[in-house]
């Protein structure tokens, strides 16, 4: 799995980039088919004094590419909410692909 983080006029330093990757080891640790995590952090120039810092993450896994965004006055309170909601969604992903594996066998079983 290889995990890039980058910065858009943010500097990312190694405590950034550590924290980062501790919060993503708890998608990794409930799915193991990611091949691919790349997350972007900038700061955006808009009026909005709480909405200038953004994270996004794209998430490839086998079969689709699942992205998430946030933004939020402070970054490391964007980065916790964003990796909230990747949970959820590589949560529903793996969640759809047991239902059709499931869906699969019940479909071949024999009648009694």
């Amino acid at each position: 799995m290889n995990l890039t983080i980058s910065g858009h006029h943010v500097e990312v330093t190694p405590a950034l980039r550590e924290y980062v990757s501790n919060k993503l080891e708890r998608v990794m640790r409930h799915f193991d088919q990611v091949v691919e995590i790349i997350v972007v952090l900038s700061v955006d120039n808009s009026k909005e004094k709480d909405r200038r810092q953004k994270v996004s993450c794209t998430v490839r896994v086998k079969g689709r590419d699942i992205f998430v965004e946030n933004t939020d006055a402070d970054l490391y309170a964007a980065i916790d909410i964003l990796v909230d909601k990747l949970d959820r969604q590589v949560g529903k992903y793996k969640e759809k692909q047991t239902m059709k594996k499931g869906a699969e066998s019940v479909k071949y079983m024999e009648k009694e």
